[in-house]
């Protein structure tokens, strides 16, 4: 089973004050977390972790996260000058895009972050819109094909299939990118690559590890170029269903070390400082989405209909991601029901449970769905006119804050023109 970070009645008292459905984060949970992961690098200087603001693009939380040591991924405009406004600058930055618009990289020069190519007709472009290259610039890797961890400790296979993805370079653009970066002025060179995501299994970044490394160690043979960093990216994933397997963030740092001592020290490489992007693993499951039930139907099956709909969290519309749901004040009570649990969308995908067994519900229960802090509220959108819901923070010492308000319908019809 999962444990809401709050309970029945903290829940009751907020939602007097702020109406559900709305989104709830644990600071506390985050700070913890966090320090884990820094922890788990320690042996590594020049770790850094530069959360993925897609996940979640709040200023409050990019702002705890910031205290905690963290820089910001960003792949978009906006992104950046939310990064910008968290007071997150310079190399906290790291720019990773693909389809970028010329005004993207400048803006992304002017705040002195890290770019991230995704192309490599992308270094001259950088050239033409920019002005210049950058002393410092990254290249991110597509080895193609199908990448297979095989079976983990807990019988889960990790698989994905990078041929299929369009972002990265191939094995000869990287080098030929590092050359023509070099010709232009670059002085530093960091190596990215992502291979699989939410992956529950403690040797995927491991592996991930040994195949950047050597990578690292064959260019520099090849062009005489060292890389500055690499830049694991993300992937780690959170156990969405109560039965799966929890990934160890300290046997995890442990594998990533045994890589850079083996692979890199000998080529003169081991110091280099290691970045990641993770963005699931930091934030979702320290937030959850908090609905209530306001209607029952009884018709080829049973359904539970609640204020929250797929706009609030459209994971589980939108690609039949399980979410845990959590019946409030019925924590021990007999899982005896079998339900849909839906919101009012006019689409039937619009479900955040399918036949799941859970205690009786009744009109007027508070639900919490679990694990969508990270690509819950960031998904969000207006199909059907709906709003998109506040989002809250449940701060350490058991306050709750408001930081970001629900939408309003002046806010629906702001931009259009009569």
């Amino acid at each position: 089973m999962k444990t809401p970070f709050v309970n029945r009645e903290q829940l009751e008292a907020i939602a007097a004050v702020y109406p559900t459905p709305f989104h709830l984060y644990d600071e506390r949970g985050i700070r913890e977390n966090a320090r884990r992961l820094y922890r788990a690098f320690a042996w590594n200087p020049g770790f850094r972790e530069y959360f993925a603001v897609k996940a979640t693009p709040t200023p409050a939380i990019l702002k705890i996260l910031k205290e905690e040591g963290c820089g910001c991924d960003c792949s978009s405009l906006s992104e950046l000058l939310l990064s910008e406004r968290c007071g997150i600058t310079g190399e906290k930055i790291m720019f990773s895009s693909n389809n970028t618009p010329a005004e993207e990289f400048q803006t992304a020069h002017r705040l002195g972050a890290i770019l991230n190519l995704d192309d490599v007709t992308l270094v001259d472009y950088l050239k033409e819109c920019i002005g210049e290259v950058p002393e410092t610039v990254c290249c991110r890797y597509n080895p193609g094909g199908v990448f297979t961890l095989g079976q983990t400790r807990e019988g889960f296979q990790v698989m994905d299939s990078p041929g299929d993805a369009k972002f990265g370079m191939t094995r000869p653009q990287l080098t030929e990118a590092f050359r023509r970066l070099a010709q232009l002025g670059t002085k530093r060179f960091g190596l990215h690559a992502f291979l699989a995501s939410n992956t529950l299994s403690n040797d995927y970044f491991p592996a991930l590890a040994r195949i950047l490394c050597q990578l690292a160690v064959e260019i520099q043979e090849e062009t005489g170029l060292s890389a500055a960093f690499l830049n694991l990216s993300g992937g780690i994933g959170v156990p969405y269903r109560p039965e799966q397997p929890e990934n160890d963030i300290a046997v995890i740092g442990e594998g990533v070390r045994r890589a850079w001592q083996e692979i890199l020290a000998p080529a003169g490489l081991g110091d280099i400082p290691l970045y990641m992007e993770l963005g699931r693993y930091m934030l979702a499951p320290y937030g959850c989405l908090v609905t209530r039930a306001t209607h029952k139907k009884q018709i080829y099956k049973d359904y539970i209909g609640v204020d929250a709909c797929a706009c609030n969290l459209m994971r589980p519309a939108m690609y039949g991601a399980y979410h845990h749901i959590t019946v409030m004040g019925k924590e021990d009570a007999p899982c005896d029901h079998k339900y849909d649990v839906v919101g009012g969308l006019c689409e039937n995908n619009d479900k955040f449970a399918v036949d799941r067994m859970l205690p009786e519900i009744d009109i007027g229960d508070l639900l919490v769905i679990h694990d969508t802090g990270a690509h819950g509220f960031s998904m969000g959108y207006n199909y059907n006119g709906k709003l998109r819901s506040a989002e809250l923070l449940l701060r350490t010492d058991g306050t709750v804050e408001l930081i970001r308000r629900a939408e309003t319908m002046e806010d629906y019809f702001r931009t259009v023109v009569w």
